[in-house]
């Protein structure tokens, strides 16, 4: 048993959440965790704790409290998730909200959450994309390039042409609507591409259900410049070139294994068009562990699941594969685990070569609530699309049905499972 599991289940069995009670000690829990952790990642990698941006040139006597808080949080010190909520929303109109930096985020966020929570409770496609197009903006940054970052530009200048960036057409458009709505029509200036890109990943991250509230912050400049080209992941990349990009990204190993599965959620669309629609891993659309158990074959694999081949290179080398058996474990405490990871390196991501990070504003409280616990009411009607690799019209529906993030209604004698003849 993992020292943090053995730390967790303690904890529980002797009852501290009802001691919880008396002030400090919530956060003093928190301290010994993220200690914890820190002991755990010398077994399978750790995490970055390089300094970026002006963070790495600005003396300890210069750091605001925001600065403070994002430095803590890339070297692992200050927690990544929190669960601190605003349920006040003044209208846009009112001085009030003019003056908060976070009130129009406030209402930016509700918006997009009507348009990532599917009726099935599940995330759609539209989240995925957004989640997706928080990697392209800031993922073109590199310490041996220099250049690009979370900018904006992916929608400014023109990148959506790359091949790299097919598949994001619908949530560009998004964004474009919300930068008219708000930056032009109402009048908050402040409201960037760059900060709609990154806000976005953020709320479609803890709409898709069990994924991490990630803190989040605000403040991040535009760009009309095209970033560096080549700095993106192929899906058919070998696990070398991967790590070595990412290492040049100030993320390790461990880190490119936790943020990759953000493909939990995923339906492949333009890797192999010919298998447009098809899932990452069994349960497309809900933040769980199954990416990883699929990816590393440590389960079964239903034929339908569709693994990307640079994942699966990275499920077999030694430097990131025991990441991928150790979040591929059985139980919420590796789902904890990766959140915990995935939170704290997104952070960092989402601020590749921002210059102004000790000047941002943190906005975590306008995200909605995490949804803590899931479970697919229509599960059993995904299990035998996935059992097939049947094309016809039914199992296209629920496809789109899935995208869409609705409930699949269709009954299950309707739904194919054995593969057509060839």
């Amino acid at each position: 048993m993992k020292l943090s599991t053995l730390f967790v289940a303690t904890f529980a069995a002797s009852g501290v959440q009802q001691v919880l009670c008396y002030p400090g000690m919530g956060q003093t829990v928190k301290d010994i965790k993220l200690a914890v952790r820190q002991e755990d990642h010398e077994h399978h990698g750790s995490l970055s704790e390089e300094l970026i941006g002006d963070l790495a040139t600005l003396p300890a006597s210069k750091l605001t409290a925001t600065g403070r808080t994002i430095k803590g949080i890339i070297t692992g010190k200050v927690d990544a998730e929190s669960n601190e909520r605003s349920l006040i929303r003044p209208p846009l109109v009112a001085l009030l909200c003019k003056r908060d930096t976070c009130c129009v985020w406030h209402h930016i966020a509700a918006d997009m959450e009507a348009l990532f929570r599917g009726k099935s409770g599940r995330c759609t496609e539209l989240a995925r994309q957004a989640i997706r197009i928080g990697f392209h903006d800031s993922g073109t940054w590199s310490k041996s390039g220099g250049g690009g970052g979370a900018d904006g530009s992916i929608i400014l200048a023109g990148e959506m042409a790359r091949s790299d960036n097919i598949g994001m057409s619908e949530v560009v458009a998004m964004h474009q609507q919300l930068y008219q709505k708000y930056h032009d029509k109402l009048g908050y200036s402040a409201v960037t591409y760059a900060d709609l890109i990154q806000v976005g990943a953020k709320v479609a991250t803890v709409v898709c259900p069990l994924g991490p509230r990630i803190r989040t912050f605000v403040g991040r400049k535009d760009s009309s410049t095209p970033n560096p080209e080549g700095k993106l992941p192929s899906p058919f990349a070998d696990a070398e070139s991967l790590i070595a990009m990412f290492n040049d990204k100030t993320i390790t190993p461990r880190g490119l294994v936790a943020l990759i599965g953000a493909h939990t959620t995923s339906q492949q669309v333009a890797v192999n068009v010919s298998r447009s629609g098809d899932p990452q891993d069994s349960t497309p659309g809900v933040w769980d562990m199954l990416y990883y158990q699929e990816t590393a074959g440590t389960v079964e694999v239903p034929d339908r699941v569709f693994r990307f081949q640079s994942d699966l290179n990275l499920a077999k080398h030694p430097e990131t594969g025991p990441v991928f058996d150790e979040f591929a474990e059985p139980g919420d405490h590796a789902r904890e685990d990766w959140n915990e990871d995935y939170a704290r390196e997104y952070v960092r991501l989402s601020i590749l070569g921002v210059n102004n990070i000790n000047t941002m504003t943190e906005c975590t409280q306008i995200l909605p609530r995490a949804v803590t616990s899931f479970t697919n009411k229509d599960q059993s009607k995904i299990n035998r699309w996935l059992k097939s690799f049947d094309w016809s019209s039914v199992s296209k529906k629920i496809a789109d049905l899935l995208l869409s993030g609705d409930e699949i209604t269709i009954p299950d004698t309707a739904i194919p499972t054995t593969n057509p003849k060839v």
